[in-house]
């Protein structure tokens, strides 16, 4: 019976979750519960003095927002630093590693005759057969690996195929500081043992780390992880990904309005495919998820997609849950305009009457905003001057007209409304635009905006017979 499948994200609280970090994540989870396993959550944070609480708050709202869940308490790395010093008891006593008492100055001066000798400026193994006898006074010990000088370490990555590292290439390196804190190196080793993680997935910037970290594994005599090193995220331009290309925190991307759906599909297609599906629900994301279709090229991250697919889940999306979902963004949206009018139990009922009539057209929440920010106009509305020509050549004179019928209709539904308007257009030899253009700058002041015939019903009868009457003089 094969072992259970048990991932990790392993995130750093020194910043934001960013973009990278939430597909990491996504894969880790993805991986896990298409093969019946888990993902836990390790926060790495051996460094006291970067580390925040925001950072990691940060973190774990990111994940919530994603709804990527984790299974058990997060893991708190430093918090297992007693664990990680009594492994180094065990490697020391093992002869696996060793106490090295260079001063800075001597390490300085052996990376520059490195250097000078064309050689990689590494540790040359100074303190590697010496006894502690030897130890010169007032210098505070690390505690370095003793990695193997001959032969190769072999990694059979599941993404990047059979990695080969020549040992020699390998350092000793530092696995306890001379203050006696544990490295990132031997936290890493210990922490996925002890949380029995079967596979390792993660960003490729870490492939080199791999063998170093396979000699812990087998130093101790442990079983080593399956490695999987998944290629980072480029900006469209093909140069690593920076702030100008969308590196930028998940709770950007909420408050820019995208939906977290969206931005899931999204992440899974940066470096994984699965044929030439695009739209990919959570459901099948899990059935087909593996590692064997993520691709080692790097990926490119590209907005204009990414706005594709958030239209395309603001659309289909039930209408009451996406309303509800803007009205619990309307707070952190970033938007160019007041958003405080929306911010109200009245304006709820509206936006969730009027989002159906403006979601077709709309990439982003806020695009749902600009659409129905008519509704909450104060009178007399303001009118963008391409509008303003539609009333001032002759089309106050047609609304006037059409007040007169507007006041007497009852049924104030759109079906209703469109019939009557067809009926005077039709009985005064007019095309439909020398109304409904006329009409849409006098209710709503924008093109951005529902068809004509939502806007009238929207607005109800009684405003927009008001707002008819602030152009045309024309009473309700």
């Amino acid at each position: 019976m094969s072992n259970p499948v048990v991932t990790r994200f392993a995130p750093s609280p020194t910043g934001f979750l960013h973009i990278g970090g939430a597909r990491t994540a996504l894969f880790n989870w993805l991986y896990a519960k298409a093969n019946g396993g888990r993902m836990l959550l390790r926060i790495e944070d051996t460094d006291r003095a970067r580390s925040t609480d925001a950072a990691i708050e940060a973190i774990l709202d990111g994940l919530r927002w994603l709804e990527l869940d984790w299974d058990g308490d997060p893991v708190f790395q430093h918090a297992q630093g007693d664990r990680h010093r009594e492994i180094v008891d065990h490697l020391l006593a093992s002869g696996h590693a060793y106490r090295c008492y260079c001063s800075p100055e001597e390490l300085d001066a052996m990376r520059e005759r490195a250097r000078a000798g064309g050689r990689a400026p590494k540790y040359d193994g100074t303190w590697r057969d010496r006894d502690s006898s030897e130890a010169p006074e007032g210098i505070k010990p690390v505690v370095r690996f003793r990695a193997p000088l001959e032969g190769k370490t072999e990694i059979l990555d599941q993404v990047q195929g059979l990695v080969s590292t020549s040992n020699d290439q390998l350092d000793d390196l530092i696995l306890l500081r001379s203050d006696g804190s544990p490295t990132y190196m031997l936290s890493v080793v210990v922490d996925d043992h002890d949380m029995e993680v079967s596979h390792v997935i993660r960003g490729d910037d870490h492939l080199t780390n791999a063998a170093k970290q396979t000699l812990i594994f087998q130093a101790l005599g442990w079983p080593v992880p399956v490695f999987a090193h998944i290629p980072l995220i480029h900006g469209a331009d093909g140069a690593k990904l920076s702030k100008r290309h969308g590196a930028l925190g998940v709770e950007a991307y909420r408050s820019m309005g995208y939906l977290p759906q969206a931005v899931r599909n999204y992440l899974v297609r940066l470096g994984w495919s699965h044929g030439d599906d695009e739209i990919i629900s959570m459901t099948q994301m899990i059935e087909w998820f593996s590692l064997a279709n993520v691709g080692k090229g790097a990926a490119r991250f590209d907005f204009a997609k990414l706005e594709h697919l958030n239209g395309h889940y603001i659309r289909t999306m039930d209408s009451d849950a996406l309303t509800d979902t803007l009205v619990a963004t309307l707070p952190e949206l970033d938007c160019d305009f007041d958003t405080s009018p929306y911010q109200t139990a009245e304006a709820s009922d509206r936006l969730r009457e009027a989002v159906p009539a403006v979601r077709e057209r709309a990439k982003v929440l806020s695009d749902l905003l600009r659409g129905t920010a008519f509704l909450f106009a104060s009178r007399p509305i303001e009118i963008e001057p391409k509008l303003q020509k539609a009333l001032d050549s002759g089309g106050r004179e047609v609304l006037g007209q059409l007040v007169e019928h507007l006041v007497d209709l009852e049924d104030w539904s759109v079906g209703s409304l469109e019939a009557m308007v067809h009926r005077f257009v039709e009985d005064r030899g007019l095309k439909l635009g020398m109304v409904a253009q006329p009409l849409r700058a006098a209710l709503a002041g924008t093109a951005v905006s529902p068809g004509i015939f939502d806007v009238l019903s929207l607005l109800g009868k009684e405003e927009t017979l008001a707002r008819l009457g602030d152009q045309t003089g024309a009473s309700g």
